[in-house]
């Protein structure tokens, strides 16, 4: 089994990212269900966690220290401060203060049920906050052992280069795959320079790269793929002509269009990881089946040839979702 560094520490390539079983998108599983899948990735040898403050206002840390607290020292455990939900049915509010970040971490801490968080991210850069002044308050946890490791999400490079010379940055977590490609406007190569882990964040493209969300208009009025352009009505058709190509290829290799993606993904570097999320337990298995698929030169440049930011339609976030985004951008072209 290849492992790859995180933070000082050797994991598989795929970890689990914990957002969808209480957070942002619909449908999610019940407390029990939600445990049940949990032990079970940890049992099919998952060992890297992502969870936040902001999911479910803190219900994703405490489901997952109640199912997997007693097993802490199994796995490696990264969650999230500075974006938080301050009450039902507000959006997120970003708050990079020192203060908050140590009573953001504080609250973590007690609801995951342990002494310490191996990485801790700054979840998003707080522009009236210098991100000296964040880095060095998680500076001040890691001196004191509450974390072991800092981490930035959603960054360009300039900003990381900047922490960077605060304290040593671990890891960044933005969101990249074949349809997503704004780290490679710089954010990866810094990583691969400055021996920080990249993880890459909804790598299946939010469910479009399964090749099985046929009709987002299905979803639930409360999934937040609706207020997201490339999955809107005059967007997706043109999508998923480009996921049906996606389709074809990984029919002739034998493996699913998920682990064709995630299969891309994990190609891009040494460095580079990928935490996608499921609430399902077959989907799961079928992600970590991607971790031994390796592809040649030839299908890597077919694959990302054929899905990137010149062929996808659609933008990834609305004008209001990407004031809170610090990575650099394509320029518009549809």
């Amino acid at each position: 089994m290849e492992m790859r560094n995180l933070a000082g520490t050797m994991v598989r390539p795929l970890g689990l990212g914990c957002m969808n079983l209480s957070h942002g998108y619909s449908k999610f599983p019940s407390y029990a269900d939600g445990a049940t899948l949990l032990r079970h990735a940890l049992d099919a040898g998952v060992d890297h966690f992502d969870t936040a403050t902001l999911y479910g206002r803190g219900c994703n840390e405490e489901l997952l220290g109640a199912a997997l607290g007693k097993r802490r020292d199994e796995f490696f455990l990264a969650s999230k401060c500075g974006l938080e939900i301050l009450a039902p049915g507000e959006r997120g509010h970003i708050d990079g203060r020192p203060e908050t970040l140590r009573a953001q971490a504080e609250a973590s801490l007690n609801r995951l049920g342990t002494s310490y968080i191996d990485l801790y991210y700054l979840h998003r850069l707080d522009p009236s906050v210098p991100v000296e002044e964040s880095v060095g308050a998680l500076a001040d946890l890691v001196a004191e052992g509450a974390i072991g490791a800092i981490g930035l999400s959603e960054v360009s490079a300039a900003t990381l280069r900047r922490a960077w010379a605060e304290h040593p940055i671990a890891a960044v977590q933005n969101e990249y795959s074949l349809a997503t490609r704004n780290s490679e406007l710089g954010l990866l190569e810094a990583c691969r320079e400055l021996g920080t882990a990249f993880v890459a964040f909804s790598p299946l493209s939010r469910a479009f790269l399964t090749g099985t969300l046929r009709d987002p208009a299905s979803l639930p009025a409360n999934d937040m793929r609706h207020a997201m352009p490339r999955f809107s009505a005059e967007n997706y058709p043109a999508n998923l002509k480009l996921v049906d190509q996606l389709q074809v290829i990984a029919q002739r290799l034998g493996i699913t269009c998920a682990q064709l993606a995630l299969a891309w993904v994990l190609a891009q570097g040494e460095h580079v990881h990928a935490i996608p999320g499921t609430t399902s337990i077959e989907h799961l298995d079928e992600n970590l089946g991607a971790e031994p698929v390796v592809l040649d030169e030839a299908t890597l440049a077919e694959v990302g040839a054929l899905i990137n930011a010149d062929t996808i339609h659609g933008a990834r976030y609305n004008a209001g979702q990407q004031r809170t985004i610090d990575t650099e951008e394509f320029a518009a072209t549809r």
